[in-house]
């Protein structure tokens, strides 16, 4: 039996819940997913499918909603602004208090507009920078992406940059006011940045591969049923374990050194051969002797324990690939040009 066609208003809301879930990134979109019954994810998914751009006052206007949503029902829960406020107040005086609440405001949302930007544009928008903006703006992105945007500059710049962050004990709201008016201006202004891209089907790509393996059946049959072409779709452009064999020896041997053995071995319990194969065939004769032996004696093994070891292996190489040292393809049909 077919659903009810949703009302303009309904249409609405689930586009502001896809652009929303697009907004925070597939790792937490995927936690998400796991909350939400089967006709929210269907819905969600096909929301999120026809998503090929935002623009960043789109963005802004989507987060912005939720986050009052968010801090009016958490406020609420704790008793209020005015009762923060009062606390506030009666432990620093009334003008240190509207300063304590301003800056934890700011601070909170401060360079939002930055969250969902690959790093390669923010490194361009930060190249000419003194050391001290590019640690501002670096202290409130994430780690990660500050790693690869550190690793971008010279030696000096690098070590300059460290220094900043590490002497950065606090700052005026005003100054990280002004940096960020600057930054969002020179990120206006940086070749085809207006539209960064989300959603889409290689957004629902990424979701599905951080789902568990059990969560990601259950909506890929769901969806199958109303839309099997972008099941189809997906599945072209997610990485499975299977698609280890598609890799070559020196990012098979790259994505191997980072493993834990144990999870090797319980992977290749119910591997496809031909993966067997190629892992085999990158170790050294002693490691497979090991693991060989061990798979002789490993019995009763729980599937579930298999695929959350396929799992960490697929992460791994994820995270190589992210960083460059891996060029991850699906079924063979992207090739790399040497």
């Amino acid at each position: 039996m077919k659903r009810p066609a949703p009302s303009d208003e309904q249409v609405t809301a689930a586009n502001k819940a896809a652009a929303f879930m697009v907004a925070l990134g597939e790792e937490t979109a995927a936690e998400i997913y796991k909350y939400l019954d089967d006709d929210e994810v269907e819905q969600l998914s096909l929301e999120i499918a026809s998503i090929d751009s935002l623009s960043q006052d789109e963005i802004k206007a989507v987060m912005d909603e939720f986050y009052e949503i968010f801090i009016a029902q958490k406020i609420s829960a704790e008793g209020g602004q005015q009762y923060s406020m009062n606390v506030l107040t009666n432990a620093f005086g009334k003008e240190k208090a509207k300063m304590i609440m301003q800056r934890i405001h700011d601070s909170n949302r401060a360079f939002e507009f930055l969250k969902n930007v690959d790093y390669k544009t923010i490194l361009t928008m930060l190249s000419n920078e003194l050391p001290q903006t590019i640690a501002l703006v670096l202290t409130h992105i994430n780690s990660k992406k500050s790693a690869q945007i550190i690793a971008e500059f010279p030696n000096d710049i690098q070590v300059e940059i460290f220094k900043r962050i590490a002497d950065m004990d606090s700052i005026s709201p005003e100054i990280v006011r002004n940096v960020e008016e600057i930054m969002s201006e020179k990120l206006s202004s940086v070749g085809s940045v207006d539209m960064v891209e989300f959603g889409g089907v290689n957004y629902l790509a990424d979701v599905m591969n951080n789902l568990d393996m059990q969560t990601e059946k259950t909506i890929m049959e769901e969806l199958n049923d109303s839309d099997p072409e972008l099941v189809d779709e997906i599945q072209k452009r997610m990485f499975v374990f299977d698609d280890i064999a598609f890799l070559d020896n020196r990012e098979i041997q790259a994505f191997l050194r980072e493993c834990d053995t144990k999870d090797i071995t319980v992977a290749l319990k119910a591997a496809n051969p031909e993966v067997t194969k190629v892992i085999f065939s990158n170790m050294s004769q002693r490691q497979q002797e090991t693991i060989k032996t061990d798979l002789q004696y490993l019995h009763n093994v729980r599937m579930r324990d298999v695929e959350d070891a396929q799992r960490k292996i697929i992460a791994t190489i994820r995270r190589l690939e992210e960083t460059g040292e891996i060029v991850m393809s699906k079924g063979g049909l992207d090739e790399i040009i040497p």
